[in-house]
């Protein structure tokens, strides 16, 4: 039997963009999957489900391309988790919207839709992801029993589906919470740090381009984190 190909996962930062045009970042990631006005299943887990974000993004979502775009409801425990997953098999995409990764994984792992998410993955289905949902995408993130207390951080699995570490919007602290991640990482870890607009191409065998605008990128090497050269995008 052949094996299906994985199609890249594309992780944007998202926030401050075109309001009155279509985002090209977000625009070429909806045409990667090849259909003209392509259904999206969106999973608005990290946010609580929230309506009207959800309705914000859908709004942008069809300015740059997208046909319809529909709720897959987990957070509420009256969901009904049949038809969740219905939604996510029909459609033509698969978002994950913004919020609060830890909690998005939580609601993710308790309704059980993590195996499914993979699946559809591992079956060929498109993903991307939107900042609390580009993090839930990649291979994992940190938490703090203490904010702000690095000694007290620790690591949790997220999806996976892009195998790589990332942030986004943290270009203005300087990364400091991919650092801490990485700081809990054996050497030879990168991160990937996405700023605001810009977006990460990341293909099945970890390979990345960076669209829109540079990539940060460190490094755990030697016991230490250091900053590598930006991962540049490439003319198109």
């Amino acid at each position: 039997m052949n094996e299906i190909a994985r199609p890249p996962v594309y992780l944007l930062a998202g926030g401050p963009g075109r309001r009155s045009g279509r985002d090209p970042v977000l625009e070429l990631a909806i045409g990667s999957a090849g259909i003209e006005r392509p259904s999206i299943a969106y999973v608005g887990a990290a946010s609580g489900d929230d309506r009207g974000f959800f309705e914000a993004i859908a709004g942008y979502l069809r300015l740059s391309g997208a046909g319809r775009v529909e709720i897959a409801p987990m957070s509420s425990r009256r969901a009904k988790l049949e038809r969740t997953a219905a939604i996510l098999e029909a459609s033509d995409i698969i978002l994950v919207s913004g919020g609060d990764v830890e909690e998005g994984m939580a609601v993710v792992e308790e309704r059980g839709m993590a195996p499914l998410l993979r699946d559809l993955h591992a079956r060929g289905k498109p993903f991307l992801g939107i900042s609390a949902g580009s993090i839930m995408l990649a291979r994992q993130w940190v938490r703090w029993e203490d904010e702000g207390d690095d000694a007290t951080s620790s690591l949790f699995p997220c999806l996976g589906l892009a195998p790589v570490n990332c942030d986004t919007h943290g270009e203005g602290e300087g990364w400091g919470e991919l650092r801490t991640l990485l700081r809990l990482c054996p050497d030879g870890a990168l991160g990937y740090g996405i700023p605001t607009g810009a977006a990460l191409c990341v293909h099945p065998g970890g390979s990345a381009e960076a669209l829109g605008t540079p990539v940060s990128r460190y490094a755990r090497a030697g016991g230490a984190v250091i900053r590598e050269s930006d991962l540049e995008p490439a003319a198109r």
